[in-house]
């Protein structure tokens, strides 16, 4: 079966007084119900690769190559009505920050039942009843009293859902969920990930799960991708990536969060900061933070290695016994 999303070498520059070098040969295969996290520090290209994927990055100063194929159509290929049809009907996405996303002048239900009636050609009653739906769906209490709402009359919870009702209304084949449980408290955040696990089951999508949040992650995700300035750096399956990194990036992001770590034990950060993406060093951009880093990882291009278990990696280290044994980071101490 052919993969519902299909991006290959996926390169995105931002032109102006400086090139921005924001991803550099991005590759993601997404099969059908498959559910992929997608992990990196701030700035690593995540939320990029999301909207080159909607075609929502300024044309006027932005540079794609690559390719983008989603459902076996070309999406930058794609007219600008093929576009619209695009957005929301075959893939949609929740943002981050639901309170910048929804109008503020329009109601919930009138937000909602607009696509509905943009994409499915129904009449205003039958998108208005299809909002009350999809507010139940997300389990909003009084769902129909909240078609009424304005986005600031809901706390950030209930604009969360509200967001996912929208994403959702038009039955998408794909779901990009970009953070979208950052500013929650965890409380919430448990709630609002269930959920979105329940409705992207039963309605059988496939979804991209953008998080720095390793713990979030494991708690969507059925395959993880480790992003590193502008490139994949790891992807493999949940269990795979979690018990045993293979790059010393994925090490370091382990070894730095509290999920799963022993009362009392020891954090350990990982040195220095993300390099600027318009002076990005030769090699691995990883290595000016990387204990195990030698002269090596300064030459060329690093070629993602294919590992067992339908992994792959991008370290010239794989051989060394030091990058085998995953109780190493393969960072230097703080």
């Amino acid at each position: 079966m052919s993969p519902i999303v299909d991006i290959r070498d996926l390169t995105v520059r931002f032109t102006g007084e400086r090139t921005v070098h924001a991803l550099n040969g991005v590759d993601i295969t997404l099969g059908q119900g498959q559910v992929l996290g997608v992990l990196g520090e701030s700035g690593s290209g995540k939320s990029v690769t999301l909207k080159a994927l909607l075609r929502l990055l300024p044309p006027r100063r932005t540079h794609i190559t690559g390719s983008i194929r989603v459902v076996g159509e070309d999406v930058l290929a794609m007219d600008d009505v093929t576009l619209e049809e695009f957005r929301g009907g075959v893939v949609s996405m929740i943002f981050q920050e639901p309170m910048l996303a929804l109008d503020p002048v329009f109601t919930i239900g009138d937000q909602i039942a607009e696509a509905v009636v943009r994409h499915h050609g129904v009449s205003r009653a039958e998108g208005r009843q299809r909002a009350l739906e999809m507010l139940e769906s997300v389990r909003i209490p009084s769902a129909r009293r909240r078609l009424d709402a304005y986005p600031h009359e809901m706390s950030g919870g209930m604009r969360q859902r509200a967001m996912i009702a929208l994403a959702l209304s038009c039955h998408p084949k794909v779901l990009l969920a970009d953070e979208p449980t950052t500013a929650l408290d965890a409380t919430v955040q448990i709630q609002i990930l269930v959920l979105l696990r329940e409705l992207q089951r039963e309605m059988g999508m496939a979804v991209i799960f953008v998080t720095h949040d390793i713990g979030v992650a494991v708690e969507i995700s059925d395959r993880i991708a480790v992003m590193y300035a502008g490139r994949i750096v790891e992807t493999g399956t949940l269990r795979d990536v979690v018990k045993s990194p293979a790059h010393p990036y994925t090490r370091g992001l382990l070894a730095s969060t509290i999920h799963g770590a022993r009362r009392g034990s020891r954090l350990e950060a990982i040195p220095g900061a993300p390099p600027r993406l318009d002076r990005l060093p030769p090699g691995c951009s990883f290595a000016p933070r990387c204990g195990l880093a030698d002269a090596a990882c300064g030459q060329g291009e690093i070629p993602a290695v294919a590992l067992a278990g339908e992994r792959s990696a991008r370290c010239v280290k794989l051989g060394a016994s030091a990058v085998r044994d995953p109780q190493r980071s393969g960072v230097m101490p703080a």
